[in-house]
């Protein structure tokens, strides 16, 4: 390799995805079997893709919104505790010092959901409160990553993630069973979901070491797993609607 292009591939890969030592081992001294430094190029890879495609994982719910002028069917209340879980997960991750590539996607998808939650109030007629909304939030976020809130508040806060996520899912995979198909769930966001949340066990192990980060993804990898199986097995079944149509 030309000096060159060397510098143009250390410059692209350091510190982003490999540190310093990592670059010599595998691309000077090309030891490229080297496993610790491999799992931190797949870790880091891993983590800024997903944090990646979180940038447009609701942007299409944002457009539909505003293209209809109206937020029918949308659950306040599921938008909020959605809010909550993304809330914890980002302020634990800050105040830990977790690198972005192991939370990032949790302040996209914060964004997006503050945006869906004001965009509900809005074309509910509540504009205003969808503005003290977004005051209150903002003061909250500020609180809880200023030195004023107890590092012991925050594992709470994250600790939280864990039932939100178990009972949202459950809940979902309720309504499937009883209804006998898994309806207008999308197959590419259910599998999308489910490798990403398997995917960051491994990057919350590789990254933070965290405990409390990798068990919180186990369980969402589990509860994600279990509406998948439920896509693949409800797969060819009709809902009333289809089978109705079809008569």
């Amino acid at each position: 390799m030309t000096a060159e292009g060397d510098g143009a591939l250390r410059r692209a890969l350091v510190p982003l995805l490999l540190p310093e030592k990592c670059y010599d081992r595998l691309f000077v001294q090309w030891d490229l079997l080297h496993v610790p430094c491999l799992k931190i190029l797949l870790s880091k890879g891993l983590g800024l893709g997903i944090v990646s495609a979180s940038l447009l994982v609701k942007l299409p719910q944002v457009f539909k919104i505003v293209g209809a002028k109206s937020a029918e069917g949308l659950s306040l209340r599921s938008i909020m505790l959605e809010l909550v879980a993304l809330t914890g997960t980002m302020v634990y991750s800050i105040t830990n010092k977790f690198p972005f590539s192991s939370w990032g996607e949790a302040l996209f998808l914060m964004l997006q959901t503050l945006t869906i939650g004001f965009l509900v109030l809005h074309y509910r007629g509540q504009t205003v409160k969808g503005v003290t909304f977004l005051v209150c939030y903002t003061l909250l976020l500020l609180l809880l990553l200023s030195p004023l809130t107890p590092l012991a508040v925050v594992t709470w806060l994250q600790a939280s993630n864990v039932p939100a996520v178990v009972g949202g899912r459950l809940l979902q995979a309720t309504s499937n069973y009883y209804n006998g198909h898994t309806g207008q769930l999308s197959a590419i966001t259910v599998f999308l979901l489910f490798g990403g949340s398997l995917a960051r066990i491994f990057t919350s192990i590789q990254e933070t070491g965290d405990p409390l980060m990798a068990g919180t993804f186990v369980v969402s990898s589990l509860c994600n797993g279990i509406i998948t199986a439920q896509l693949l097995y409800y797969w060819n079944a009709k809902t009333p609607h289809r089978q109705k149509k079809e008569q």
